[in-house]
């Protein structure tokens, strides 16, 4: 575990941040705990200062003794720790709810140029996999969580959480277990305690390190097309609008992507595959159709030739 921080930090991409203070995000857990262990150890290895986070979701009677507790194993490992009381609101159900407020409160208590190094390991992916691929998502969900995508860092995305469990009991530390994540209403739980062992079972092993591997696979593939379709974008663009006729040409893939981010750029929020592939149909299948209402209150239209995207009510003539 401590190699694996260590690589991650000393990736060219984590080159803007060497040197500045490493911000360990600890819930308690064995995952959270095994980081801050590591990431101690490489803190005093490089001479970088090390702070620990811990947010409190207030979400349980226990949550501010467990949160208090998951700080002072923090500070024994020699980090600066503080705990983060935030508040659970807001749509798409409780674990959307309380990732939203954990990352904010995370983002705002970071030090300027800090990396915050979370617990999510080779598992945690591999539950990520298979949500996005139960969600018909597209491929940028099936590619999971990257290891660095500033500010966040993930070290342990190729360790198992059994290495975290076991080097806990190896360091003394004792980490808390989450009823939360025995609780089979949740939908990751479900897919932990029973959808991953059946499939392990089935398919006779390897499943978590399989899953993880196609997400890195599909990561770079992603990370290809993205690339690929910024530069059409420069390309097609016209004014406030995109060449119709020009992106037509491109393949599906190439096409939807600029399209998406050219709608993104524009506020149109939530976009799903059936409002992407509505979309193109303005570009691949054109006879003279209206456009399709887009989240937000937006509509896209093809006019002279041209993509363009307005508040609905709006209409200017087809063509």
């Amino acid at each position: 575990m401590r190699s694996a921080v260590r690589r991650l930090l000393s990736s060219p991409e984590a080159a803007p941040f060497r040197g500045a203070p490493l911000v360990v995000a600890c819930s308690g857990g064995a995952d959270s705990l095994a980081l801050a262990a590591a990431a101690a150890h490489v803190a005093r290895r490089t001479g970088v200062e090390l702070r620990g986070l811990v947010v409190d979701h207030g979400l349980q009677d226990t949550s501010a003794e467990v949160a208090a507790r998951a700080a002072d194993q923090l500070a024994a490992l020699g980090a600066d720790a503080e705990v983060v009381r935030v508040r659970v609101e807001g749509s798409g159900g409780l674990e959307a709810a309380a990732r939203r407020a954990r990352y904010r409160a995370l983002r705002e208590r970071r030090p300027p140029g800090s990396l915050v190094l979370l617990g999510h390991t080779l598992d945690d992916q591999a539950e990520t996999v298979l949500l996005g691929l139960g969600r018909g998502s597209g491929a940028r969900s099936i590619a999971g969580m990257r290891p660095l995508d500033p500010p966040w860092a993930r070290p342990f995305l190729d360790v198992r959480r059994a290495t975290t469990e076991a080097a806990c009991r190896e360091l003394g530390l004792e980490p808390w277990r989450d009823p939360h994540n025995a609780d089979e209403r949740f939908t990751r739980v479900r897919l932990r305690t029973q959808v991953l062992p059946l499939m392990e079972d089935v398919l006779q092993g390897g499943v978590h390190e399989a899953l993880a591997r196609t997400a890195q696979q599909l990561r770079e593939d992603a990370d290809a097309l993205d690339e690929l379709a910024a530069a059409e974008r420069r390309r097609v663009e016209v004014g406030e609008g995109l060449d119709a006729l020009a992106l037509r040409e491109k393949p599906a893939a190439l096409r939807r992507r600029v399209v998406k981010d050219w709608l993104l750029e524009r506020g149109v929020p939530e976009l799903t595959d059936a409002h992407l592939r509505a979309a193109d149909a303005l570009l691949s299948d054109w006879r003279g159709q209206g456009g399709p209402a887009l989240p937000g209150d937006f509509v896209l239209r093809r006019a002279h030739g041209t993509l363009q995207v307005e508040a609905a009510g709006r209409k200017p003539p087809n063509g």
